[in-house]
């Protein structure tokens, strides 16, 4: 009797290993789960797990993205571009091209044939391309400014024969104050392809030229001395280069000087070039020498004369 209540019952089944066998079922479980087909796209099945992973890969171009950003901020900061605008334009177009690579790494996680969509997108990029030509080309401009450094905000250019000054420079478009104050867009592939001149490349030194004409009777010595002596005089010139008188040509009714002076600002050129004449006025006439103007003689033939001399009696007596 003993033996028999010892014995395992028939009935009863052995014991189990549930403990040990357990984390395994549950693995299986979630692996049947994530793995569970929830629809297709072409010939690829679409499951929980794909899906979690585009997801994951959208979020980390995201994240990236801003990371990024951040870093080329901080690099154009300790180049000097500190412009709103530039700095703007470019984490956008970091921004759209990271998450536009992150869309189609995930669409090919999800059995998106690429091949069709980048066909399409390149019939469509061409399409836009030509409607944007303009565009992109000053974007092209934007970058090619950025990276050379050639034209910085602050510059004084010559831009179509006016003086500007840089106030911002943006990725599409730079903007430049006239002298009569007055804000210009300017798009970049204007800078680019055209000649610009930079008074304030490598440094701020400008010269400024003045020309002057005397009467072919004045006394070229005294003429010379007089306006190396007003150049010397002048307090806000630059000291660092002395002036230079250089007599130009014998014109047809006077004698062309040029007075040759260095300023430190090429913002103030047309101001300062004001002053520099209205110097050589004052001094040629302190020193009572005549600045010519534009004379014509005329030499009437022997035959003319004569005519005149008679007829003139003739005007005298009608006059009468």
């Amino acid at each position: 009797m003993l033996q028999e209540r010892l014995s395992p019952d028939a009935d009863t089944p052995p014991p189990t290993t549930f403990e040990a066998e357990e984390p395994s079922s549950v693995l299986e479980s979630i692996g049947s789960l994530v793995n569970n087909e929830l629809f297709t796209i072409g010939d690829r099945p679409i499951t929980p797990l794909s899906l979690v992973t585009a997801v994951v890969i959208v979020l980390f171009a995201f994240q990236f993205s801003s990371f990024l950003q951040r870093l080329v901020e901080r690099g154009l900061r300790k180049l000097g571009i500190e412009s709103e605008g530039t700095v703007g334009s470019l984490n956008r177009l970091i921004h759209y091209t990271l998450v536009v690579l992150g869309l189609l790494i995930a669409a090919s996680q999800l059995g998106i044939k690429l091949e069709a969509l980048l066909a399409a997108g390149a019939i469509f990029a061409v399409a836009f391309g030509f409607a944007m030509q303009n565009i992109a080309q000053n974007f092209a401009s934007g970058v090619i400014l950025l990276v050379e450094r050639s034209i910085k905000p602050g510059d004084v250019l010559e831009l179509e024969s006016k003086i500007v000054r840089v106030s911002e420079m943006g990725i599409r478009s730079t903007v430049v104050r006239t002298l009569d104050e007055e804000e210009v867009i300017v798009p970049n592939s204007l800078l680019v392809q055209n000649t610009v001149k930079n008074f304030t490349l490598h440094d701020n030194i400008h010269r400024l030229r003045a020309r002057v004409g005397v009467v072919y009777g004045s006394d070229m010595k005294l003429v010379q001395k007089t306006l190396e002596e007003m150049a010397q005089a002048l307090d806000w010139r630059d000291r660092s280069r002395a002036p230079r008188i250089h007599l130009l040509e014998f014109g047809d009714s006077s004698v062309l000087w040029e007075v040759s002076i260095w300023i430190r600002n090429p913002w103030l050129k047309q101001r300062l070039s004001s002053r520099l004449h209205e110097a050589i006025w004052w001094a040629l006439k302190d020193k009572g020498i005549t600045i010519a103007f534009p004379q014509l003689d005329v030499h009437l033939d022997p035959r003319v004369e004569d005519l005149i001399r008679r007829l003139s009696p003739h005007r005298q007596e009608a006059d009468s």
